[in-house]
């Protein structure tokens, strides 16, 4: 009998990461943002427009299928998070997620074409808004807080990281459309002041569900994505929307400063990407790219594609090319954004979690043919 009690006491700190004598949960993340971040959540809106569930995205990650992410390999997220020791969390919508999933991995819930307002993206029909991400992290606790119960709860979620990184749709599929009547109701300074009011909000409510450690990170060089490009009249960047990028970055910095200081035990940090992603565009050779100014995977000579379909061609290397599509870059590009992160932000490993064992999904190194191959299955 004591040795069924010792051996149950033993499975219950295994499974939920807790110390017998100090109580201390497993530190995981739970990540809040777009395509940038998505891994899988839109693959279950079936609905969704804004979809990375056909090939060739996955093509570099683990069995060569989609997976959800928007890109032929890994995120930004998944890379640091290996790198610095954190599981990759799985897709809140993932049939498979369970409360001990959640409790050894942390969540998901980026998706396609979401923004931080409600409206932002609404021509997808479907996708996931900041707003609505957060409504479903606190049905996330509900969950864990019947798993493990309140104490233990809330101190699961208070040393859990969080990382939020969305915006670039609110201006590209919203601010900067004239479908959309954000377009005439706003100027730029006065968008971007409704951005802030709304993400002030927003992270106001995720500390009062007990998020502690935040970053939010910045926006890149969006007027540099090979969609705004080839909308220009030039193939340039386009430099107006480069200074709305930088203009969010300014006034999202001054909110996460303002909101550390008046939060009790808040720690909202933020995250500064654009110098980085914007030195590798504009200087693809210095990191060993070829290309920084089209996609890998494209329809012939029509363009946009928007997305990158069975029957598009691919570049003979995807590792020499910047971006993966018309919005979003390609694996080595992320590889390099990450790791460059890494060193910005000085982030380091967490003690006593372990990165993704050399069996979990990783990129396929070898160049694509230039015309893709018939898919699997």
């Amino acid at each position: 009998m004591k040795f069924e009690v010792a051996l149950a006491i033993w499975v219950v700190v295994a499974v939920l990461g807790v110390t017998i004598d100090g109580g201390e949960c497993k530190i995981v993340q739970f990540i809040f943002g777009d395509s940038l971040s998505d891994v899988g959540n839109n693959m279950y809106l079936s609905r969704s427009l804004a979809q990375a569930s056909l090939p060739w995205y996955g093509i570099d990650f683990g069995n060569g299928l989609p997976n959800g992410r928007f890109t032929n390999g890994r995120t930004v997220a998944d890379i640091i998070g290996d790198n610095t020791g954190l599981p990759r969390p799985p897709a809140f919508l993932s049939p498979s997620l369970t409360e001990n999933l959640i409790l050894e991995n942390g969540v998901n819930y980026a998706s396609g074409g979401g923004g931080i307002l409600n409206e932002t993206g609404g021509y997808f029909i479907q996708r996931l808004s900041l707003n609505k991400q957060i409504e479903l992290f606190q049905g996330t606790q509900q969950m864990i807080i019947s798993k493990i119960g309140k104490e233990k709860s809330d101190e699961f979620f208070k040393e859990s990281q969080y990382v939020v990184a969305l915006g670039s749709n609110d201006f590209i599929n919203n601010y900067l459309m004239p479908v959309y009547s954000d377009s005439w109701k706003y100027n730029d300074q006065s968008f971007i002041d409704y951005l802030m009011e709304t993400l002030e909000g927003q992270l106001r409510k995720l500390h009062s569900f007990g998020a502690r450690k935040l970053m939010v990170f910045g926006l890149g060089p969006m007027g540099c994505i090979p969609l705004q490009r080839v909308l220009s009249t030039t193939g340039k960047c386009q430099e107006k929307t480069n200074k709305l990028a930088i203009a969010f970055n300014r006034a999202s910095s001054k909110l996460l400063d303002n909101l550390s200081t008046k939060l009790v035990n808040a720690s909202f940090k933020f995250g500064e990407a654009y110098d980085v992603v914007n030195d590798v565009i504009s200087n693809p050779t210095k990191y060993g790219f070829d290309n920084a100014d089209s996609p890998c995977c494209s329809f012939g000579q029509i363009r946009p594609a928007l997305t990158c379909l069975p029957a598009s061609t691919l570049c003979e290397d995807r590792s020499k090319y910047v971006f993966w599509d018309e919005y979003h870059p390609s694996d080595s590009a992320n590889e390099l954004i990450a790791n460059e992160l890494i060193k910005k932000f000085g982030f380091t490993r967490v003690d006593g979690t372990n990165a993704p064992p050399p069996s979990a999904p990783s990129p396929v190194t070898a160049p694509s043919p230039v015309i893709a191959p018939s898919p699997v299955g």
